[in-house]
């Protein structure tokens, strides 16, 4: 390519990372600020519609960075453990605003569901029934929804062949995982690492055949020299590694005096159990809640508290594992709340502070971005999963299926930024509710499964 076909191609980019290099450190950080506290009082719908929300804001609105250096980071939080849409929110922001701008956009990220949850855990009140949700939530699932299938196709056109391949393969095995009753759901969290891992051993080994499948080219503008977001980062490779030994330090001191040293603390036991669990735990908020159950019931809550308290977590914005600040207040009220909030999200937002450093240097190095696009594929999968198994747990009725087009034609079409588009379908929703204009109530589930496939497939061909 000619030098001046090449400037036809980038001029846009190259005045942005020319910005870019001026921008004072509290303009970023208040760049984070404006951009992560609407998103809170938004983000339902899972990790996947999160990731979805995430995308639409940091890479088409604002153009935060590239389509790649983001599914990069969303997939490098996939094979961590902790809560997936939680760390590429403080990955994000990281890379942005360095360690300031990740804790902030963490915090914001969580506010809303981690107040109402810790009211509720307090209280031992009911605020919102999860059998009858009140009308102003009945239209936000399906919404954010609709970004999932937005993302998935965005994700979906920068596969190359093997790309596509290894994406199709690990979505039939995570819809295999979420859809066979002979397979614990706590599979995923041993099972998804395994396969991302697998996903970046076939791309390294293509990329050494003479005539690979794959396709590894370097990105235009590419410099592999630029070390502008390691700079923005703040955290060298050596202080990575100190972040990790301090992860595993924690972890180790913390079963060694409640296991071993029997320490009868209950804000240590509460800490040990929640920090345990945060350790191990890869697939995000599912997969938490039976080792959850099983360490928190009946000890310290009834089965009733804890279902309930379930039920207004998954009803609220933000991420799952913000279900730790209820099942600590009903124990230890606010103090407990803070402390098992602490300890279930400590060690995924550790690890991707750690991690992050590891990634700008690296995915510098040729090998590594050839291994990045396996695992990046096999990312993409998982969430071309989430369309097929979130459309069935979250369009229940005609009505839904109207607020899902509605959101989803405003951020594809109109380039409607994600708050705004989840708002209005969460209006859409409301004037639909069955005490409102109640239009387009039936059931979904009355009609055969084939049909039902059908009509996902047919919304997924119109939105493509």
């Amino acid at each position: 390519e000619t030098p001046a076909a090449e400037d036809d191609h980038t001029p846009a980019k190259a005045t942005t990372a020319l910005e870019e290099e001026d921008t004072p450190w509290l303009t970023r950080l208040h760049e984070v600020l404006v951009t992560f506290w609407p998103l809170g009082f938004v983000a339902f719908g899972g990790p996947q519609a999160h990731v979805a929300i995430l995308r639409d804001h940091l890479v088409v609105q604002r153009d935060w960075m590239d389509e790649e250096a983001f599914t990069e980071l969303f997939a490098i939080g996939q094979g961590l453990p902790g809560p997936t849409s939680t760390q590429l929110v403080v990955s994000t922001a990281l890379a942005r605003a360095g360690p300031v701008g990740g804790l902030l956009a963490f915090f914001l990220w969580n506010l809303p569901g981690l107040i109402v949850l810790t009211t509720c855990g307090v209280l031992i009140k009911e605020f919102i029934n999860p059998d009858d949700p009140p009308f102003y939530l009945i239209g936000l699932p399906p919404a954010a929804i609709s970004l999932v299938f937005k993302a998935f196709y965005g994700f979906g056109l920068k596969l190359d062949q093997l790309g596509i391949a290894l994406a199709t393969f690990s979505c039939i095995i995570a819809i295999l995982l979420n859809g066979d009753d002979n397979i614990e759901p706590t599979a995923t969290q041993y099972v998804f690492p395994i396969m991302l891992l697998c996903g970046g051993l076939v791309t390294y080994f293509d990329s050494k055949r003479e005539n690979p499948w794959g396709t590894y080219k370097t990105p235009k503008g590419w410099d592999k020299e630029d070390d502008k977001t390691f700079k923005r980062i703040g955290i060298s490779v050596p202080v990575g590694i100190f972040i990790w030994i301090v992860w595993a330090v924690v972890l180790v001191a913390s079963i060694v005096l409640v296991d071993v040293g029997d320490v009868d603390n209950e804000y240590l036991q509460l800490f040990e159990k929640m920090y345990r669990i945060g350790s191990i735990i890869f697939g995000g908020g599912q997969v938490v809640l039976p080792l959850l159950e099983a360490e928190v019931v009946p000890h310290w809550l009834s089965e009733d508290q804890f279902y309930q308290g379930l039920g207004l977590a998954q009803s609220m914005p933000g991420p799952l594992f913000n279900f730790s600040s209820y099942i600590g207040a009903v124990f230890k009220g606010i103090p407990g709340a803070l402390v098992a909030y602490v300890g279930l999200f400590g060690p995924g937002v550790i690890l991707i502070f750690g991690m992050v450093p590891f990634w700008a240097k690296l995915r510098h190095v040729a090998w590594f971005k050839a291994a990045l696009n396996g695992v990046n594929a096999t990312a993409i999968g998982l969430v071309g999963a989430a369309c097929v198994i979130l459309w069935e747990s979250a369009i229940n009725t005609t009505a839904d299926a109207m607020v899902f087009v509605f959101a989803g034609s405003l951020a594809c079409f109109f380039k409607i930024q994600a708050p705004i588009a989840i708002f209005a379908g969460g209006v859409l929703g409301a004037i639909l509710f069955k005490d409102a204009a109640s239009l387009g109530q039936v059931e979904y589930c009355e009609q055969a499964g084939y049909e039902k496939i059908l009509d996902a497939a047919r919304m997924l061909v119109w939105f493509a």
